[in-house]
């Protein structure tokens, strides 16, 4: 009988895959088993960033766990920022004016406000000169007053006017404005254009606001300290505390008290966010290093020391007094699965009789932060991080794994053939035999 083509290739091909089979098969398991521990470690890389990003977001001197809050005895007079700085505290405020910003009008100057000269303007002691004769932009020898304000605006010494056209009832007026408040900024004009319309506008010049300081007394009315300055913010006017005020005082009316007190609420809900961070990633770890016992899923770290090492390292810190004080003592404690909970009374208790120590803890000199972002960032860094490595190796491994696939390739081809070229021999010797035997039948 015959062996066809066919029957020779299948049998060719089933002998070279057992010869590789079993290589096969050991490289298709490490690399599910590297790909799983890729995509875990790069879990674990971002949950770890996800804590350090949430950590550096409390670094810094304007960070602070003791969230403060501002409280007014009316509405709308003012609004205050705190730092982390503002201490408890209540205060009263008479507040006699408000900053503003100077504005001058000059009308009548038309299309032709002067043809020579000078205009000059002077602010904050500081004086500037624009020159009449090269603001005419259309070359018709004269400057109108739109040409006047754009050479105003282009002044490379002008640092703080703003000059507009305001337009009403077939009227133009040049409306010349501070760019900041107070007296300090006020706009001083003058002018050596003999005769032109803009020495007569000068002369009947119309003051639209007042550049004036903002004065506020502190205490109840104006014989109190009196703060002045050029801006209606006062920053740092109380240590941490920054000021805006919106309306003033009239004789008679009662102070503004500001009361600073800590927002007990908006404090909790911050250091339950950080420790919400801190439990993701225990809860990531949990995940990833799971023993798979009593019918659950083993994770892809199991049993992985280095990973340990990780989560050991964070209950290090976390743990380590900071400033002579830990977080246990503010009522925060591991639950019986290791995450971090807060026991709210003893919390608030503590904070109530040591709030500078609670401070301490995470903003103090050598604080838990900067130690639990100095630690994540041995793991997390991009260039030297230990999750780098890690990814680096596995990486490694599975380029290995495919030029262990090329291997193989090469290997089952050569035996292909081989076992091919025994096969067609085969057929050939068979196919003899039969020719053979046909003479004799």
């Amino acid at each position: 009988m015959a062996i066809d083509t066919t029957y020779i290739q299948n049998q060719a091909k089933i002998l070279a895959e057992y010869e590789v089979q079993r290589e096969l098969l050991q490289a298709q398991r490490n690399e599910s088993k590297y790909k799983a521990q890729l995509a875990a470690v790069s879990t674990l890389d971002t949950a770890l960033k996800a804590l350090g990003s949430a950590v550096k977001g409390l670094k810094g001197t304007d960070k602070s766990m003791l969230i403060n809050a501002a409280a007014f005895s009316k509405e709308g007079m003012a609004s205050a920022t705190l730092g982390p700085s503002a201490k408890e505290g209540s205060y009263q405020f008479f507040v006699q004016q408000l900053a503003s910003r100077h504005q001058v009008a000059l009308s009548g100057l038309g299309d032709d406000a002067a043809r020579s000269g000078n205009f000059y303007i002077k602010q904050d002691g500081v004086e500037f000169a624009i020159d009449l004769s090269t603001g005419d932009s259309d070359g018709d020898g004269k400057l109108s007053q739109e040409e006047l304000a754009a050479a105003i605006n282009a002044h490379p010494d002008n640092k703080g006017v703003k000059a507009t056209l305001v337009r009403s009832g077939g009227e133009v007026t040049l409306v010349l404005a501070a760019e900041n408040s107070g007296e300090k900024n006020r706009i001083e004009l003058r002018t050596d254009a003999t005769g032109s319309a803009l020495e007569t506008s000068l002369g009947s010049q119309q003051e639209l606001a007042k550049g004036q300081d903002a004065i506020v007394y502190l205490g109840a009315d104006a014989s109190g300290m009196k703060l002045q300055q050029s801006s209606n913010t006062f920053k740092d006017m109380i240590d941490g505390v920054s000021l805006t005020f919106n309306k003033v005082h009239q004789s008679g009316d009662e102070p503004l008290t500001v009361n600073i007190s800590r927002d007990q609420s908006a404090t909790n809900a911050k250091l339950n966010e950080f420790i919400s961070a801190i439990n993701a990633l225990f809860g990531t770890f949990d995940t990833l290093t799971a023993a798979g016992v009593e019918g659950g899923k083993r994770g892809p770290l199991a049993g992985d020391s280095g990973i340990r090492a990780v989560e050991s390292m964070i209950n290090t810190v976390l743990r380590t007094p900071f400033n002579g004080i830990t977080l246990m003592e503010f009522g925060i404690l591991a639950d019986s699965k290791g995450n971090l909970k807060v026991d709210t009374k003893s919390f608030e208790k503590m904070l109530d009789a040591n709030p500078d120590a609670f401070e301490a803890l995470f903003s103090g000199q050598g604080n838990l932060i900067d130690s639990l972002d100095k630690s994540l960032a041995t793991y997390t860094s991009g260039t030297t991080g230990a999750m780098k490595a890690r990814k680096d190796n596995l990486n490694s491994m599975l380029q290995r794994i495919e030029v262990k696939y090329d291997e193989l390739e090469n290997k089952y081809q050569n035996h292909y053939q081989r076992y091919l070229k025994q096969y067609t021999q085969l057929a050939q010797v068979m196919a003899s035999m039969e020719q053979t035997f046909s003479m004799f039948g």
